[in-house]
């Protein structure tokens, strides 16, 4: 309980910060109070992703500090909204990008995933992005278009690919996760509420696909192809929920991605797409 209090309260104070500094503490806290929780089974799988987990969080923490620190420096500005250094813009994204997972600083998250229990994994995929994306949404003005879309570009392909050579289910969810963050940081820029209604649409699903895992005790793929004859109406739903987080029209999951598309259309991103092809 204190832990999942200490979650929330490290989330809101990063969400309703002004300062960096009190947006860097609630990170912090959220970073401490996960650690407990991703090893509570005392087994090494899962202190080593406590380990991972802790030192991905603490590098990425530190660059956050780092970026806003160069900003203050340069400009006497602490405030989250005022980030108007190109050189902090930069640190910034690379430091979110680490803290969320995006490629090309993936490599953790999957790993992390695969060591924690379900519901742990859960909160990993959802509430614990949610600070990073917030952040994002409030220094989306200032951030660096370039790299903001290769990265983004890189994460769904690879979350797309990768996903494919797995049996693990958690480690498919993982890079599902990546791939979504793709579509998510690659709008930002142009149209901020449609990253927030991308992430709300994805935490629901996913909140419902590892809610169903975990009442039907599944981990594998293998064990998932047996599974139907315990409760085949949830599994139907989890087969529904599924083909709706891939993006299958004419399911929720397809709305964030539509909307994300038509809106680049609007955009003249030919200069960023040249940069991308050379």
């Amino acid at each position: 309980l204190i832990f999942i209090a200490s979650l929330m309260l490290g989330t809101t104070i990063t969400i309703s910060s002004k300062h960096w500094i009190m947006a860097w503490a609630g990170l912090e806290i959220n970073t401490l109070a996960i650690l407990p929780l991703i090893s509570k089974s005392h087994h090494p799988r899962a202190i080593e992703a406590a380990t991972k987990y802790f030192l991905t969080q603490a590098t990425a923490s530190a660059l956050l500090l780092f970026s806003s620190m160069t900003n203050a420096w340069h400009t006497g500005q602490w405030d989250i909204t005022q980030l108007s250094h190109p050189a902090s813009g930069v640190i910034l994204t690379s430091a979110i990008a680490m803290k969320l997972g995006l490629a090309p600083f993936h490599f953790w998250f999957p790993e992390v995933l695969q060591g924690s229990p379900l519901i742990t994994g859960l909160l990993l995929s959802t509430i614990m992005k949610l600070p990073p994306i917030a952040l994002l949404y409030m220094t989306s003005h200032s951030l660096n278009p370039t790299l903001l879309t290769v990265m983004a570009i890189l994460s769904t392909a690879l979350g797309g690919w990768m996903g494919l050579n797995q049996t693990q289910i958690r480690k498919i969810l993982a890079f599902s996760s990546i791939s979504h963050l793709g579509w998510m940081a690659i709008i930002i820029i142009y149209n901020p509420k449609l990253t927030l209604l991308n992430f709300y649409l994805y935490t629901m699903m996913t909140a419902a696909v590892f809610l169903s895992l975990n009442s039907i005790k599944v981990l594998k793929l293998s064990t998932l192809m047996t599974a139907w004859t315990k409760i085949p109406s949830l599994n139907a739903m989890l087969l529904l929920t599924l083909l709706s987080l891939a993006g299958l029209p004419p399911l929720t999951g397809f709305l964030p991605k539509w909307l994300i598309i038509q809106e680049l259309t609007k955009q003249d991103m030919a200069p960023a797409a040249t940069l991308i092809s050379l």
